[in-house]
C-alpha cells in the first residue's frame, strides 16, 4: 500500500506587456548577406536574447552614420514578435527605429497598426500614429498610442470597443485611453455612442479583463408577482483592488428596490465581497384591508484569509430583516421572492466564522456560529473546536492510529440551556493483505463527556467501542476486441470487478440516546452490527489514446445483522442503491440513480419495491446543438418528465427549450406541465440578444428580454434573481 507519513513513536504532533514592439534587442553591429537572392540583415548577439533579424526587398548599411536602412517589405523578427513595415532606418548607437508604411507591430498579446512609429529597442518605448490596436477583447483607434513599457500604452484621442467592424456598432471614446494588457483598461472621460448618437457620459470607466461581467446591465421584463418590471446593475471600480456594483430595480407590483455591493483584495489580511439589498414594499396584491407595506433588507459578507500555507479564515455574516414574513407568514422569504438562486442553495443561511490550522501530522478547526437573526431555528456553536490526526503509521510498527476529536458549547434555541460537549475518538488499524484480498481491521473507542443530560442533570462520561475490517480486491481480465460496430470505436475491452466490504460493530453505549439532548448525529448512537457491500462493474475502452469508461455501474447496500425492529429480528439487507453510467458515443451519454427499498417494514407497500428512479440522456451535437431527456419518478409521489434541446439553426439564429411535465396527481404535486420554456438568441455581432418566456406553476409567466456584449457574456442580476438553466432531470 503506499506509504504514509510516519508518527514518531515517542510523541504525536497535534500580464506582463501586451506589445513588445520589437522585443529585447541591443544592436551591436550589422553584418550583410543575401540569401535565395533577398537581402537580409543579422543583429549580432551582444546583450540581446536571441537573433533579430530584418528582411528586406533593400537593405544598405552605412558605417560612417552607424546607420541601417531597409524598404520594400520589411519584416523585423525578434522572439515572438513581428514588425513589418515598407521602411526602417535603424541607429546602432542610440538603438532608435523610424518605421513608415503600413506598420504593423504584433506579437501573441495583441497587434497593433499604423502610417508610420518610432521605437527604441533599449528602452522599449515608442510612438506610432494613426493608430489602431487587436486586443482580445478590445478594437481601438488613436491619432497616436504611446507605449510606455511592456505592461502598458496609451491611446490618444481615440476609443475602444468591443465590436470588430471598422465602424463599431457601439464604441467608448475619449482622449486618453490607458491600456495594461491582459489587466485592465482605463478610459477618462468616457463618452459611451451607439452608432454616431452619444447615450451616456461616464467620469471614468475601469474594466478588468478578468471580470467577464458587463460593467452596466438592464433587463425589462413581466412576471406574475412583480408585474412589469425593471431589472439593473451599474458596476464601478475604485482602486486596482475594490470594485463595486449598485442595484436599482423597479416592480410593478411591488415598487422600488436598491442595493449596493463591492469585491476587496487586501495584501494583508484576504479579500471578500459585501452586498446590501433594501426594499420598502408597496405590496398592490394583498387583499383590501391587509397590510400592504413591508421593510424588508438583506446584508451579506463574505471573507476569506489565507495567513499562510497552512492557516486560513473564512467567514460570513448574514443580516436579514423581512417584515412581510413577520406579518403574513413563513410563505414569504426575501431571498425566495428576490433572489431564488440563492434560495435554492441555502433557505436560511448562517453567519459563521471557520478558522483552520494544519499541523506537521494533524489539523485543528475552530468555529463560531452565532445567530445573527431571532427568528432563525438554528444550532449555535459557540465555539466549536475540532482536532483531528489521520491514519499515521506509529513509528515502524505497522500499526496505524488516527484521532479525532472536538470541543463545543451549543444552544439550539434563543432562551434555551446551553450544552457542552467533549467527544473524541481513539482508532487502531493494521493494514495487510490476506492472499489476494486488501484487510484492514481496526479498533476505536469513543468517549463522550456532556455537562448536563436532557434534564439538566449531571452524567457520567459516555463510552462506546468499536472493531471491524474493511476488505476489497480486484479482478480483471482485458478482451482483445477492436470494432467499430455502430460506430462505437471499441479499441479493447477491460472488464473490471471491484468488490468491497466494510464491517462495523460497536457495542451498546453506556448512556442511551434517550437520556442526551440529541444535538447531531453524536448523540444519536445506538448499538450496531452491520457491513457495507459495495461492487463497482466497469467496462473500459480507449478512444483517441485515452481510457473511457463504456459502463460504469456501481451498488452499495447495508446487511444488518441483528436488528431489533419490530416484524425484523434476523439479519437482513437494507435498501440497495444503483448508479449507473454509460457512454457509448463521445456525443451520448446516460446517466442514473436508483433506489430499491428494503429498509421498512415488510407490511409497508414501498416494501421491496423501487421507490426512486432518476435518469437522464444527453445528446451534445456540435456547433451549439444539444438535446437532453430525463425523468424523476418517485412511488407515491411525482413522475416528472424534463426535456432540453438547444439549438443553433445558423450562425445569427439560436433556439433554446426546456419542458417539465408531471405526469399523475400526488399528494403535493398536480397533474401537467409544472414549467416550461423558450428562449430565442439572436447574434448581433458584438452582442447577443436573448427574449425568453417561462411559465411556471410557482412564478406564473415571466417574459424577458437581455442584450448583452458577447465579450463579457456572463449576467450578474437577470438569471440569478429570474431564471436558472434546469439539467434534464433536476427538478
Amino acid at each position: 500500500m503506499p506509504a504514509k507519513p510516519q508518527i514518531p513513536s515517542d510523541r504525536i504532533f497535534i500580464l506582463s506587456g501586451l506589445l513588445t514592439w520589437a522585443g529585447s534587442i541591443w544592436i551591436a553591429g550589422f553584418a550583410l548577406c543575401i540569401f535565395l537572392g533577398t537581402p537580409a540583415l543579422y543583429a549580432a548577439q551582444d546583450k540581446i536574447k536571441g537573433p533579430v533579424i530584418i528582411n528586406g526587398d533593400s537593405v544598405e548599411y552605412a558605417t560612417d552614420k552607424n546607420e541601417a536602412t531597409a524598404s520594400g517589405n520589411v519584416v523585423v523578427v525578434s522572439g515572438d514578435t513581428r514588425l513589418s513595415c515598407q521602411k526602417m532606418t535603424i541607429n546602432t548607437e542610440t538603438k532608435d527605429a523610424q518605421a513608415e508604411g503600413n506598420v504593423r507591430i504584433e506579437d501573441p498579446k495583441g497587434i497593433i497598426e499604423g502610417s508610420r512609429a518610432t521605437y527604441n529597442f533599449q528602452t522599449k518605448s515608442g510612438i506610432i500614429f494613426n493608430a489602431n490596436f487587436k486586443s482580445a477583447p478590445f478594437f481601438g483607434q488613436a491619432q497616436k498610442i504611446e507605449k510606455i513599457s511592456d505592461a502598458e500604452f496609451i491611446a490618444l484621442k481615440g476609443y475602444a470597443t468591443t465590436c470588430s467592424f471598422d465602424h463599431p456598432h457601439y464604441r467608448l471614446s475619449s482622449k486618453k485611453v490607458d491600456f495594461f494588457p491582459h489587466d485592465k483598461i482605463e478610459i477618462r472621460g468616457t463618452g459611451l455612442y451607439v452608432g454616431d448618437v452619444p447615450i451616456l457620459y461616464l467620469p471614468q470607466y475601469v474594466h478588468s479583463f478578468k471580470d467577464p461581467l458587463m460593467h452596466v446591465q438592464l433587463m425589462p421584463g413581466t412576471k406574475k408577482d412583480w408585474g412589469a418590471y425593471m431589472l439593473s446593475a451599474w458596476r464601478y471600480q475604485i482602486t486596482d483592488n475594490v470594485t463595486g456594483r449598485v442595484y436599482f430595480d423597479w416592480r410593478q407590483k411591488l415598487g422600488l428596490a436598491e442595493g449596493f455591493g463591492a469585491n476587496y483584495t487586501t495584501p494583508n489580511i484576504g479579500k471578500g465581497d459585501l452586498k446590501y439589498y433594501y426594499a420598502y414594499e408597496d405590496d398592490k396584491s394583498q387583499p383590501a384591508g391587509d397590510p400592504n407595506k413591508f421593510r424588508r433588507y438583506m446584508l451579506r459578507w463574505r471573507h476569506k484569509w489565507d495567513i499562510d500555507n497552512q492557516t486560513n479564515v473564512v467567514s460570513e455574516y448574514y443580516k436579514i430583516v423581512d417584515s412581510k414574513r413577520k406579518q403574513l407568514g413563513t410563505d414569504y422569504n426575501i431571498l425566495k421572492d428576490y433572489f431564488p438562486r440563492e434560495y435554492e442553495k441555502d433557505e436560511f443561511p448562517l453567519s459563521y466564522a471557520l478558522f483552520h490550522h494544519s499541523f506537521g501530522y494533524s489539523s485543528a478547526d475552530i468555529l463560531v456560529q452565532p445567530r445573527t437573526n431571532s427568528w432563525y431555528t438554528q444550532l449555535e456553536k459557540l465555539p466549536e473546536v475540532k482536532y483531528s490526526i489521520p491514519s499515521m503509521e506509529i513509528g515502524d510498527t505497522l500499526l496505524y492510529f488516527d484521532n479525532n476529536s472536538s470541543f463545543a458549547q451549543y444552544n439550539s434555541a434563543p432562551d434555551g440551556p446551553h450544552y457542552t460537549r467533549l467527544d473524541t475518538t481513539n482508532k487502531f488499524s493494521r493494514p495487510l493483505r490476506v492472499a489476494f484480498v486488501n484487510l484492514t481491521p481496526f479498533v476505536a473507542s469513543r468517549q463522550t463527556y456532556y455537562d448536563k443530560d436532557v434534564n439538566g442533570n449531571t452524567i457520567p462520561p459516555r463510552t462506546v467501542f468499536y472493531a471491524g475490517a474493511d476488505a476489497s480486491t480486484k479482478f480483471y481480465r482485458v478482451f482483445n476486441v477492436h470494432s467499430n460496430f455502430l460506430r462505437l470505436d471499441i479499441n479493447g475491452l477491460r472488464h473490471i470487478i471491484t468488490p468491497t466490504i466494510a464491517y462495523t460493530y460497536n457495542h451498546t453505549p453506556t448512556i442511551l440516546n434517550s437520556k442526551l439532548k440529541q444535538i447531531d448525529s453524536v448523540d444519536a448512537i445506538t448499538a450496531s452490527n452491520a457491513a457495507t457491500l459495495q461492487l463497482s462493474n466497469k467496462l473500459q475502452t480507449k478512444r483517441e489514446g485515452k481510457s473511457v469508461d463504456l459502463v460504469d455501474i456501481l451498488v452499495t447496500t447495508n446487511y444488518n445483522f441483528k436488528p431489533n425492529t419490530t416484524d425484523k429480528h434476523g439479519g437482513n439487507l437494507s435498501d440497495f442503491l444503483y448508479r449507473i453510467k454509460l457512454l457509448p458515443y463521445s456525443w451520448m451519454r446516460f446517466e442514473a440513480t436508483a433506489t430499491y427499498n428494503r429498509s421498512v417494514p415488510r407490511s409497508d407497500p414501498n416494501y421491496n419495491r423501487f421507490t426512486d428512479v432518476n435518469y437522464n440522456i444527453t445528446f451534445d451535437f456540435q456547433n451549439g446543438r444539444s438535446f437532453g431527456l430525463g425523468q424523476r419518478y418517485e412511488r407515491g409521489g411525482g413522475n416528472e418528465i424534463t426535456a432540453s434541446f438547444n439549438w443553433r439553426l445558423n450562425p445569427k439564429w439560436k433556439i433554446s427549450i426546456y419542458e417539465c411535465y408531471n405526469m399523475r396527481d400526488g399528494v403535493s404535486v398536480e397533474k401537467g406541465f409544472r414549467e416550461q420554456q423558450y428562449i430565442i438568441t439572436r447574434d448581433l455581432h458584438c452582442w447577443s440578444m436573448d427574449l425568453g418566456y417561462d411559465v411556471s406553476k410557482d412564478s406564473g409567466n415571466t417574459v424577458w428580454l437581455i442584450f448583452r456584449l458577447k465579450a463579457f457574456p456572463e449576467m450578474e442580476i437577470p438569471f440569478d434573481q429570474i431564471y436558472h438553466q434546469p439539467a434534464s432531470g433536476s427538478q
